[in-house]
């Protein structure tokens, strides 16, 4: 299995990694720093760089189907890799920044929302929640920005803990999706936490340290999807 770096330190940029596996989904590392699609958060870009001077560019990144860890996607006509190459990989560093603002702003915008979260996309620059919502709890659109820039703005620190499967099970309303649910099966379960009160909820993806870190943001737009679904459109404002 390819180590995880980016769960315990979002802010990684760069690592020294071995390839252990090129196969048609693309290159395997043993280590990354490389974010794969999933949580509704797009999978890195960036560069594989091997001593000798060859350097892929990572189209997408992806948690394999066929080959055991994270794939990196190599963007078509990249240099080949090998397996056993030593490579500096490096991301995106502006666009994943970018994703982490707005995936961290999504968590503070779902705990103003009194419903059920059917959906949601991490964008870069905009980004979308649905709630499962009775018609009398839409919230406003101006109202909405005005509280969500308020908090962002109150530079609540962000943190990333653990608790067991066990305790995750016993406090079902910690998970705020209702089609999604955590993985589970390895033990403990990755927890986010913002400020004393504003948010805890699961998420495996990459977040920023505090909320003053977003940015003011937009709320382009609310939505009908359906009888009850109501999709909120934001957007980072800088």
């Amino acid at each position: 299995m390819t180590e995880e770096l980016f769960r315990e330190d979002s802010y990684l940029q760069t690592c020294e990694a071995t390839v252990v596996a090129v196969t048609e989904e693309g290159i395997v590392l043993d280590r990354t720093v490389f974010y794969p699609t999933g949580g509704g958060q797009p999978g890195d870009t960036g560069t594989l760089t091997a001593a000798d001077g060859r350097r892929v560019s990572v189209a997408d990144t992806r948690k394999g189907k066929t080959a055991d860890g994270i794939v990196h996607v190599p963007a078509e006509g990249a240099d080949a890799l090998a397996e056993g190459d030593t490579v500096t990989a490096a991301i995106d560093w502006e666009r994943r920044h970018r994703l982490m603002r707005m995936h961290t702003a999504m968590h503070v915008l779902c705990s103003m929302v009194d419903g059920g979260v059917t959906g949601g996309q991490v964008g870069d620059p905009k980004s979308r929640l649905d709630f499962n919502l009775e018609p009398e709890n839409v919230p406003e659109k101006e109202a909405l920005a005005e509280k969500l820039n308020a908090v962002i703005a109150g530079d609540h620190p962000v943190s990333i803990g653990w608790i067991t499967e066990g305790e995750l099970e016993a406090n079902p309303d910690l998970v705020r999706t209702m089609s999604v649910k955590p993985p589970m099966g390895a033990g403990k379960v990755r927890m986010i936490r913002i400020g004393d009160a504003v948010d805890y909820q699961p998420c495996g993806g990459t977040h920023v340290r505090s909320t003053g870190e977003i940015g003011r943001l937009d709320v382009t737009k609310i939505e009908n999807k359906g009888k009850q679904n109501r999709r909120i459109n934001i957007a980072l404002a800088d």
